[in-house]
């Protein structure tokens, strides 16, 4: 683990087990510089007008990017974070400090078992951007924690869930089918080189109950002006291009592909 200097005096990238996993500018945490980042970014700021507070959850910690973006963007937010390592919570806390009445939580806790404690219907959105050794771990790709996500979730709640995978994408075919089965209504953000099978990439995957053609349409505007242009796949364009896998349960659950370039 190392927080080291980044591109501004008061700019730091956090490296877990030899990768970039977080930028953090303290001087402006709305400076989202990681491309997939952004476009979770993007997400949050599409689900609600401008400034709204929102009720957030984040099964993954890291240097708490997206969690301080929400603090600044939208004041009054209360925020849980779900961080199991206890001496990356640490470390994060005394080097990159967060700021004062921030409104963010932070468990030292499995995503698993800290989203079991939460109330039903309590959040407005849950992130889902969490690595173990570059792997999405096993246990937060099965039906049944994707059912423990729109539980929390609010009637009109989304999931937002990073996935890292390549064509032909047998792993996220069947992370996106455990989440349809609880979320039916998606959309996924992905880079063009990723969705041609270039390379490895990000998959932003966007779920929830409501029809997506709003979340679709905010996004596709987005993607025009992204320094890193992205496609936006609805849903009739997730079934075709990742559709096609079977859930995972907790007696086959699998672990995300290792990395094999930098995310």
């Amino acid at each position: 683990m190392e927080i080291l200097p980044a591109d501004r005096p008061e700019a730091f990238v956090l490296r877990l087990d030899g990768m970039d996993q977080s930028l953090v500018d303290l001087s402006d945490p709305t400076r989202l510089v990681f491309d997939y980042v952004r476009r979770i970014g993007d997400v949050i700021d599409a689900h609600a007008p401008a400034g709204v507070p929102l009720r957030v959850l984040h099964v993954g910690g890291a240097g708490l990017s997206l969690p301080r973006y929400v603090a600044a963007t939208r004041p009054r937010s209360a925020q849980v974070v779900l961080e199991p390592d206890a001496d990356l919570v640490e470390h994060v806390r005394a080097a990159l400090p967060l700021p004062a009445r921030s409104g963010i939580k932070i468990r030292v806790v499995d995503g698993r078992s800290g989203i079991g404690a939460l109330r039903e219907a309590a959040m407005d959105l849950v992130v889902v951007d969490a690595f173990a050794r570059g792997r999405m771990p096993a246990e937060l790709t099965t039906t049944p924690f994707w059912q423990e996500v729109a539980r929390v979730l609010r009637p009109d709640g989304r999931l937002v869930a990073n996935l890292v995978d390549d064509a032909p994408f047998r792993h996220a075919r069947r992370v996106i089918a455990g989440i349809r089965s609880a979320l039916p209504e998606l959309v996924v953000t992905a880079e063009p080189a990723t969705l041609r099978g270039r390379r490895q990439g990000n998959l932003v995957v966007v779920a929830s109950r409501v029809p997506g053609v709003s979340i679709a349409a905010a996004l596709g505007a987005a993607a025009t002006r992204a320094g890193a242009p992205y496609r936006v796949l609805d849903s009739p364009a997730v079934s075709d291009t990742l559709g096609g896998g079977t859930p995972f349960t907790d007696a086959d659950a699998e672990a995300g592909p290792a990395p094999r370039s930098a995310r």
